[in-house]
């Protein structure tokens, strides 16, 4: 699905693509304003990939989704996102240090593409997580406490690059999670929302395995990295109500593009590019079920 945008100059840019035989949706947004009005909240310690593998449709569990997921940890804040987002994110701030024209910004920002279109924030305000999404036009920040899962340690230990482990479980938003932790990095951290152990998170799955997260590198940080957010034009949102736009939009997701952008012009095509019929709705399976 690819949708034409007047204005683009002060909107940014909008892509929306289909791929419509593994029945899903994948939607990449930006927007000038996240780089141009954005600001530091702390710098990066160190960061840590996750592969992640994620079931969006149930009915087709062989289908399974990836994404590689960045997690940057600061001293007070971290980060998490798309890997996609993390390299845009490289390029636009050698872009700023360079003074490259907005042309050029403009450029880069569409260069990679992101299944995963969120960003969490956790500890941002202090005891709190920040939660940032857009739904085609509609940009969300959900700021919601910061849950601790209620953890329980098991003496079972493995070994993930190089580091010994710790397994540890838990019941958290509506799924049972297995996940195994290394003390030798003493950070209460992990991917997604995943937090409250005595040591970083490598690795962590679902019971049913719709979401799997594994660690596959850290990198510290040499200089300054700083962690960046922009709160430019998000429209303040309860997780009840950002959960209900998320079973709008896969329910109908063309109507939903229409209502929300009204000036765009959105034709559909298949993974071959040809012209598809829209479809109805979406397989949905959030990895929050409570």
């Amino acid at each position: 699905m690819k949708l034409n945008i007047k204005n683009m100059a002060t909107l940014g840019v909008l892509l929306l693509l289909a791929g419509f035989a593994n029945a899903q949706m994948v939607i990449n947004i930006v927007n000038t304003n996240d780089v141009t009005k954005a600001d530091s909240i702390d710098n990066t310690l160190f960061t840590v990939q996750y592969e992640t593998k994620f079931m969006p449709d149930t009915l087709n569990p062989e289908k399974l989704q990836e994404e590689t997921m960045m997690l940057k940890v600061g001293r007070q804040v971290s980060v998490y996102y798309s890997y996609a987002k993390y390299l845009t994110d490289s390029i636009i701030e050698v872009d700023k240090a360079t003074g490259a024209s907005m042309d050029m910004i403009r450029e880069h920002l569409t260069q990679f593409s992101a299944k995963v279109s969120y960003k969490i924030y956790k500890n941002y305000p202090a005891g709190k997580v920040t939660f940032q999404d857009q739904l085609v036009m509609n940009r969300f920040i959900c700021e919601e406490d910061n849950e601790i899962p209620k953890w329980q340690i098991h003496p079972d230990t493995a070994t993930i690059l190089s580091y010994t482990c710790r397994k540890a479980t838990c019941h958290f938003k509506g799924r049972d999670y297995e996940a195994w932790f290394t003390m030798e990095i003493p950070r209460s951290e992990g991917p997604w929302k995943l937090n409250g152990l005595p040591g970083l998170i490598l690795k962590a799955q679902d019971s049913r395995e719709h979401y799997t997260f594994v660690c596959t590198g850290i990198t510290q940080s040499r200089g300054s990295n700083p962690i960046m957010i922009s709160k430019n034009n998000y429209e303040p949102i309860s997780r009840k109500n950002l959960n209900r736009m998320y079973e709008r939009f896969a329910a109908d997701p063309v109507g939903y593009s229409v209502a929300s952008a009204p000036n765009v012009t959105i034709k559909i095509h298949d993974e071959s590019g040809r012209e598809a019929k829209a479809p109805k709705n979406m397989p949905y399976n959030p990895i929050e079920l409570d």
